[in-house]
Order: structure tokens, then C-alpha cells, then sequence
């Protein structure tokens, strides 16, 4: 009787493994999907920042020039700091708006890769 039982055993864990296997891989794809949706939202947020300090720039021109024209150098000193600021930031958002874009193709190109295995497998 122990004997059909440890038989019994090692056919259910037989029959099982692949089903545990391939749950196991589909984890993969669920996690490389949650990777490309958070790449998409941050890319979301860098295009934001990006519009945003596009307008600051706008504005801070603007600023710097009515300043100068109506002679107020401090005023002026003061917005053309804003404006090299603004313009930092800008450039530090599209670096970051760049990093996001290779990373949400490299998680895309995964998501493929782990779709295809999967489909292999079946």
C-alpha cells in the first residue's frame, strides 16, 4: 500500500511540475507589463515637466525683457537666474524623458520575448 501511495506521489508531482512551471513564467510577462506601464507613466510626468518648464522659460523671457526695458537690472539679474534654472530643468527632464523611452522599449521587446516563450510552450 505505501508503495502505490509513493507512486501515486511522484505521478501527481509528474503531472503538476509543467503547471507550476509555466505559472512560474507567466509571472514573468505579468511583471515585465507592470514595468512598461510604470516607464509610461513616469514618460507621462517627464513631457509634463518638460511643457512646464517650457512655459517658465516662455515667461521668464518675457520677464527679463520688460525688465531691461524698463531699466530694472536687479529684476532682471533675478529672472535671468530663473531662467537658466528653468532651463536646467528642462534639459535634466528630457534626459530623464530619454532614459524612460529606452527603458519602455527594452520592457516592451521583453514582454514580447516572454509572450513568445509562452506561446512555444502550449
Amino acid at each position: 500500500m505505501r508503495r502505490l501511495f509513493a507512486v501515486f506521489a511522484v505521478l501527481a508531482l509528474a503531472v503538476s511540475a509543467p503547471r507550476v512551471l509555466s505559472a512560474q513564467d507567466s509571472g514573468a510577462v505579468k511583471q515585465d507589463r507592470k514595468e512598461v506601464r510604470h516607464d509610461r507613466r513616469e514618460l507621462r510626468g517627464d513631457r509634463k515637466d518638460i511643457r512646464h518648464d517650457t512655459r517658465d522659460i516662455r515667461q521668464d523671457r518675457r520677464d527679463v525683457r520688460q525688465d531691461l526695458r524698463h531699466g530694472d537690472t536687479t529684476d532682471a539679474r533675478r529672472d535671468a537666474r530663473d531662467l537658466r534654472q528653468d532651463r536646467r530643468d528642462r534639459r535634466h527632464d528630457a534626459r530623464d524623458a530619454r532614459r524612460d523611452r529606452r527603458d519602455l522599449r527594452q520592457d516592451r521587446k521583453d514582454v514580447h520575448q516572454d509572450q513568445k516563450k509562452d506561446s512555444t510552450k502550449d
